[in-house]
This record gives structure tokens, sequence and C-alpha cells, in this order.
């Protein structure tokens, strides 16, 4: 029970901090979320994102500051084996399955609904 309590604090603050950037700052939402990717993958290449999904679990892998920890992750596993262009390489395969649903169910949605514009 403890875990979950965690994982709603520590994904509750990601998401207030990113709503006082929207509010507080005036950030589009491309600028907010392009920002939290960016300090997703800096605190990952720091190697302090992996204690924060230690200790909060989804808390910290459901926040779209995750995606920014897992672009770095893969690009560093890929450098270690495969060199300089490992970083490409590496960056496409840990992400690839989130690109794709999100761009097939971006599809099927727009098949769906009707646009507003």
């Amino acid at each position: 029970m403890e875990k979950f309590l965690w994982a709603f604090i520590v994904g509750g603050i990601i998401c207030v901090i990113g709503q006082l950037m929207l509010d507080g700052l005036k950030l589009t939402p491309a600028h907010t979320t392009s920002t939290l990717v960016v300090v997703g993958a800096i605190l990952g290449g720091l190697g302090l994102y992996e204690p924060l999904v230690k200790f909060a679990g989804a808390g910290a892998t459901v926040p779209i500051s995750s995606f920014g920890n897992s672009l770095v992750k893969g690009a560093l596993k890929e450098y270690e084996s495969s060199g300089i262009i490992g970083v490409l390489t590496g960056i496409f395969q840990i992400t690839s399955a989130g690109i794709s649903a999100a761009i097939i169910f971006s599809f099927m949605g727009a098949l769906i609904f009707k646009s507003k514009g």
C-alpha cells in the first residue's frame, strides 16, 4: 500500500510542476512537455531518474519525464555496445513501441472522431 501512495505523490508532484509551468510561466503545452522530457533526459543521464523509478514505480514511469529518461537510457546502452552510431539506434529501439502506439492510436482517433478545426 505504501508503494501506491508514493507513486501517487511523486506522479502528482511531477504533474503539479507541469501545471505550474503552464500557469505561472505562461508556457504553451508544447514548451511544457518538451521541458519535462529534457529534464527527464538530464536526470537520466546523471543517473538520478532510476532511483526515483525504484522508489516511486509508476509515479515516475508514467509521466512524460520518463520518456526523456528512456531516450537517454537507450542511447547509453547502445553506445556501450555499438559506439557512437549506437546513440541514434538506441534512442529508437527503446522508445519505438511507445512512438508507434502514439501514431497508431492518433490515426485511429482521427478516423473515428470529427475534428473541431
